[in-house]
């Protein structure tokens, strides 16, 4: 029996939009000022939640800090560059040509989501729902979001897929039951090998076809 491809669910960061650059040079800057003694800590924090970073390595004496550092992130993202993924917009085209629902799937919260907002007004009519860290209980790698996304479209967790690049979000859409494309744009292809079921760099070699013919493998 053929399963059906009812939903593609996003990650934003790293996955819709290639941020994470600017992302790694914010923290970098942040973790060099907080913790010298721990030099490539912006590269250990990737794919976490504001509120994991805070508690991990904010807080007691620096915890004073994180209204400073969340003023300084919202800046920053208020003047980030927001450039696709080579090949997501004719991916996307592609699934709502053959009625498969999109969503974005995001710790982000609706602060961050205005800016994207300003830099692409089209955003929101590119995806059947955005959901935002205000949406979910709890954060990734919980499967809480994505079971959301799903329940949201009626579909069960086989009929969707996963689109992620943090291992955190990896874990969240293999621990919701559902079949995950790892994006090599945060992490190595090699590291993320064992948390998804492929891996790509980009969305140029990927079609409603091959998408839909990989979760016949399920």
């Amino acid at each position: 029996m053929k399963r059906e491809l009812k939903a593609a669910l996003f990650d934003l960061d790293g996955v819709v939009f290639d941020t994470e650059p600017q992302y790694t040079q914010f923290w970098g800057a942040q973790c060099r000022h907080y913790h010298p003694e721990h030099p490539g800590l912006e590269h250990e924090i990737k794919g976490q939640t504001l509120t994991q970073i805070y508690d991990r390595w904010f807080s007691g004496d620096l915890e004073s800090e994180q209204d400073i550092i969340t003023q300084r992130l919202d800046d920053f993202e208020a003047q980030m560059d927001y450039i696709y993924i080579d090949g997501l917009e004719s991916l996307l085209r592609q699934l709502h040509q053959q009625g498969v629902k999109t969503a974005v799937v995001t710790s982000s919260n609706q602060p961050k989501m205005q800016s994207v907002y300003r830099s692409h007004p089209e955003f929101q009519m590119l995806f059947d729902a955005i959901l935002t860290s205000e949406d979910f209980a709890e954060s990734k790698p919980s499967p809480d979001c994505y079971l959301k996304a799903a329940a949201r479209f009626g579909a069960a967790p086989e009929e969707c897929i996963v689109f992620e690049d943090s291992f955190n979000g990896l874990k969240s859409g293999r621990a919701a039951g559902m079949f995950v494309v790892g994006l090599g744009t945060t992490n190595s292809i090699e590291s993320i090998k064992s948390l998804s079921d492929i891996q790509i760099k980009d969305y140029s070699d990927m079609n409603y076809e091959r998408l839909y013919a990989l979760l016949q493998k399920i």
